[in-house]
């Protein structure tokens, strides 16, 4: 019987479609291998609570968002267990690591302030419409983040900012809660503002209702010390987060410390206010401060204070002129990316930690794919070994190893292309060839070992009613795996196991009982 005569079965010609298809998807996409082959970084993410499957849910959908929106490729994030994730990054690059770190240490809480009342928040937004730019204007790096409300958000914020013309609309992300700013008196006024008038601003900021975040000043002079540690002490149940800068005096620190409270040190540029001056009597007031999250300050124009709605809001900002002419420009485009992504991602249903990345470099994870090759290819050996001294016959072991390697390659093909092929997976590939060995052996038993005079139709189709009952109850088994969010590390492996079982019984052992009933059921 010549080639083409199998050629023209439907079994066959069938799976050679899908090949050729898999094939061009590969070159077209690329194979996406996991961190285990490729190297990489995974980073341990605590949730400060135990969350229910549809907030894990949540979150996972919103980290996801957040790290693709910022141009991390092939970023994972995988739920373990209801307080526990992996976010997963194929590449070593420090840099990487640490942005990454930081936008999943960011809550994503977007608010916009007037007059100490609520006049934006992220809910608002309209995910699609964020977008920013970066350039040099007059030799400063100005960066910009614009984007669109919702018509509910525009109602709200056009009654909020009535009457507030000139005001400035003050823009946090993550602004802190539960926090007492703690602060040098040198550090409010080494701008050349008078301490009063700074003070005056910096309250002005942090005021929102019950929401006001308290400021506690130490002198220079150390004489205000009995002051502040008598507010701390009084106000230890209503605060838990004292955000101050490294200058500040260590024996305070100690002390806070025996009260509980959790301290955030920031750098001086970070934890000194950046003061702007108004159109209107000379006004002060805070444009921008890192440390309690506030991005810009821009002032209101008349024309959206009178009733008017508007739908369109920038947050604006500059690189500091600390920074070298040849670097300002990249960290303003860093500012853009890192606020784009936060707020596509939107604000997370609960607070994380993100923990101690572990790092596997490239050629660890090479030596991995190339272990994981030999165990492949020495589990096909040992199905046509025994599938050959099982019938004696040396005719088998072509038919054999073609479906078997064509059965890897739609398997690996699928996960490569839609998701990602990780050490699990490939454990999942490899148990599949194996699982083989029983349709392989039934469907033979029915066209060679049976001396029956039936048709070979009916022979492929006594062996396909067990063949496809296994693959059935093989799924079943999988699915708990499948959809296990405390399990996640196996979930490559039942990936591997239902696409094998699902793709075999509709296409590679259909082909395989082709090629055998011609061979041997003539």
């Amino acid at each position: 019987m010549s080639a083409l005569d199998y050629i023209k079965d439907r079994r066959i010609y069938t799976l050679l479609i899908v090949l050729a298809l898999l094939v061009a998807a590969d070159l077209y996409y690329g194979l996406h291998f996991g961190i285990e082959f490729v190297g990489g970084t995974q980073i341990p993410v605590t949730l400060q609570q135990s969350v229910n499957v549809t907030t894990m849910t949540s979150l996972i959908g919103a980290l996801q968002q957040r790290l693709s929106s910022f141009g991390l490729s092939q970023v994972t994030v995988e739920g373990i267990g209801n307080q526990e994730l992996y976010v997963v990054i194929p590449t070593i690059s420090p840099s990487s690591v640490n942005q990454t770190i930081n936008i999943i240490d960011s809550q994503g809480r977007f608010d916009g302030i007037v007059s100490g009342r609520e006049a934006l928040n992220g809910s608002g937004i309209l995910k699609g419409s964020i977008g920013g730019t970066s350039q040099i204007v007059n030799g400063t790096a100005e960066c910009g983040v614009t984007f669109y409300i919702t018509p509910i958000a525009e109602k709200h914020f056009a009654a909020t900012v009535l009457g507030q013309a000139n005001k400035p609309l003050y823009m946090f992300l993550d602004r802190p809660t539960s926090a007492v700013v703690l602060l040098n008196a040198s550090s409010i006024s080494s701008s050349g503002i008078q301490e009063s008038t700074a003070l005056s601003a910096i309250n002005q900021a942090l005021a929102w209702g019950n929401n006001t975040i308290p400021v506690e000043i130490v002198s220079n002079n150390n004489q205000s010390m009995s002051s502040v540690e008598s507010f701390f002490s009084n106000n230890r149940v209503k605060y838990t987060t004292v955000v101050t800068g490294y200058g500040m005096n260590a024996s305070l620190l100690t002390y806070l410390k025996s009260l509980n409270y959790t301290i955030k040190q920031y750098a001086t540029a970070n934890i000194t206010p950046v003061y702007t001056a108004g159109f209107f009597a000379n006004q002060t007031y805070v444009q921008s401060w890192p440390a309690v999250g506030l991005l810009s300050s821009p002032v209101l124009n008349p024309s959206i204070t009178n009733g008017n709605v508007s739908n369109s809001y920038q947050i604006t900002g500059v690189a500091p002129s600390t920074l070298p002419g040849s670097q300002k420009l990249a960290y303003a485009g860093q500012q853009v990316k890192t606020i784009v992504s936060i707020l596509n991602g939107g604000a997370l249903p609960v607070a994380v930690v993100p923990g101690t990345p572990t790092t596997i470099p490239p050629t660890l994870g090479s030596h991995f794919l190339y272990v994981s090759g030999i165990v492949g290819v020495l589990a096909v050996v040992f199905v046509s070994i025994f599938i050959t001294v099982r019938y004696r016959k040396i005719g088998l072991i072509a038919p054999i190893i073609i479906t078997t390697l064509m059965e890897l390659f739609i398997i690996g093909s699928i996960l490569g292309v839609i998701g990602t092929i990780d050490l699990a997976g490939v454990a999942g590939m490899i148990a599949v060839i194996g699982t083989g060995v029983d349709a392989q052996v039934i469907i033979t038993d029915e066209i060679i070992a049976r001396k029956v005079d039936t048709s070979a139709k009916t022979l492929l189709g006594n062996a396909f009613y067990i063949v496809w009952t296994d693959a059935l109850l093989l799924v079943i088994a999988m699915m708990p795996l499948f959809f296990s969010t405390s399990l996640v590390t196996v979930i490559g492996f039942s990936e591997a196991t239902i696409i094998g079982a699902v793709l075999s019984v509709l296409i590679t052992r259909p082909a395989y009982g082709a090629m055998i009933s011609r061979r041997y059921a003539q």
